[in-house]
C-alpha cells in the first residue's frame, strides 16, 4: 500500500465509510482523483483525493462549494473532509453527464444547453463571492503557453502579449461575476428530481475567478472534448442575452476575445499534456481546439489578431500533429 493509500484508509476510518466498495470515476487531466464509495444498502458518496504534494487545495472546492449551495445552484454537499491530507467526502451527484445525454440523443443539446445558460444567469445575479481577478495580465499570460508548448517561440510569445494586451484590457474592464472556468458538458449533471437552475449539478469549479460573464459561455459552447454545431452556439448565446439582458454587440465581441483566449490556452495545455505529462490522446483533441481559434478570429473585430495568429502559429496538419506526438514521453509524469 503506498503512502497515499494508507492516509486514504485512515481518511476513511474516520467516516463510517471503511468497508464501501471503491471504484474510480475521474482522474486524468488533474491531479485530483474521484472514486465512488458504495455500501451494501446502495448509498453513496465521492472520496476526493487531492494529493497537497502534487499542488492541489481543497480548501477553494470547499468554499466554492459551499456558496453555489447556498445561493441555490447544485454543487455538491461536503459530508467529511481532511483539509491538511487533500481528502473530502462529498455528495454524489449520479452519472447523467450532460455530454452523455447528448450523445445519446442529439434533440437534448439545446434544452441542456438552455439549462446550462440558466444557472449561469442565476449565478451572474447573485451576490458574488471574493475569488481572484480573470484580470487582463492573467488573461494574456494563459494564452500565451501557446507559444510554449504548441509551437514555441519566446519571440513570438513576447509579441502576442503586446497584441493581445489591449482585447484582454477591453474584456476585464466589465463587470465582473463569479467564473467556474471548466464549465462544460463533462463537467455538468442533469438533476430531473430537483427544480429549476438546481437540475444543473456542478463539478469542478475550484479554480473559479471573477471575471466577464462570457466566459464560461465560451467554455460550455466551445467544448475541447465535443463538437458544438455552430447553429447551436448562435441560439445560446442569444438564449443567454435575451435572459440576462446584456449588451448583444458588447457581448458577442467579448465572446470572440475570450474564445480566442481560452482556445489559445487549450492549444498549449493540450501540447504540455502531451510533451511533458505523457498524455498523446489529447493531441488528439487540438484540431477541434484550432477550429474553435479560427470562428474566432472571424469577427470582424479581430483582424489584428487574427493575423497575427495566422503569422506566428502553424494549422494542426497531420504533419504538425505527428510532430508533437513524437515528443510525448512515453510514460506519465510521476
Amino acid at each position: 500500500m503506498t503512502d497515499r493509500a494508507a492516509l486514504a484508509q485512515a481518511f476513511l476510518a474516520t467516516t463510517g465509510w471503511i468497508d464501501a466498495q471503491r471504484t474510480v470515476i475521474a482522474g486524468d487531466a488533474s491531479n485530483r482523483r474521484y472514486d465512488r464509495l458504495t455500501r451494501p444498502d446502495g448509498s453513496t458518496v465521492i472520496l476526493m483525493d487531492a494529493p497537497p504534494e502534487k499542488g492541489e487545495d481543497v480548501r477553494p472546492f470547499v468554499r466554492i462549494a459551499e456558496y453555489l449551495v447556498a445561493i441555490g445552484l447544485s454543487a455538491p454537499r461536503l459530508f467529511e473532509m481532511d483539509v491538511e491530507n487533500g481528502f473530502l467526502l462529498i455528495e454524489d451527484l449520479g452519472d447523467a453527464l450532460f455530454a452523455r445525454l447528448m450523445a445519446q440523443a442529439s434533440d437534448q443539446q439545446m434544452p441542456l444547453y438552455c439549462a446550462a445558460t440558466d444557472a449561469l444567469v442565476h449565478l451572474h445575479r447573485a451576490d458574488p463571492i471574493a475569488l481572484p481577478a480573470c484580470d487582463a495580465t492573467w488573461l494574456t499570460e494563459m494564452s500565451g503557453i501557446a507559444f510554449d508548448w504548441y509551437a514555441p517561440s519566446p519571440e513570438a510569445a513576447e509579441q502576442f502579449g503586446e497584441v493581445f494586451a489591449p482585447l484582454a484590457a477591453e474584456v476585464a474592464a466589465a463587470p465582473a461575476v463569479p467564473i467556474l472556468r471548466d464549465f462544460h458538458a463533462e463537467n455538468l449533471l442533469w438533476l430531473p428530481q430537483r427544480h429549476g437552475v438546481a437540475q444543473v449539478g456542478l463539478l469542478d469549479f475550484q479554480d473559479a475567478l471573477l471575471g466577464h460573464p462570457a466566459y464560461d459561455l465560451v467554455s460550455i459552447l466551445q467544448d475541447a472534448r465535443r463538437d458544438v454545431p455552430a447553429d447551436i452556439q448562435t441560439a445560446v448565446v442569444s438564449y443567454y442575452l435575451a435572459q440576462s439582458g446584456a449588451d448583444p454587440a458588447a457581448f458577442t465581441r467579448a465572446y470572440a476575445i475570450l474564445g480566442a483566449q481560452r482556445n489559445l490556452r487549450i492549444l498549449g495545455i493540450f501540447a504540455r499534456l502531451g510533451i511533458r505529462d505523457g498524455k498523446p490522446h489529447y493531441i488528439d483533441m487540438i484540431p477541434r481546439v484550432w477550429g474553435y481559434v479560427l470562428q474566432n478570429l472571424n469577427h470582424p473585430d479581430l483582424g489584428g489578431l487574427a493575423a497575427f495568429i495566422h503569422t506566428h502559429l502553424p494549422p494542426p496538419t497531420p504533419e504538425n500533429l505527428e510532430h508533437l506526438r513524437r515528443q510525448c514521453i512515453t510514460t506519465p509524469a510521476p
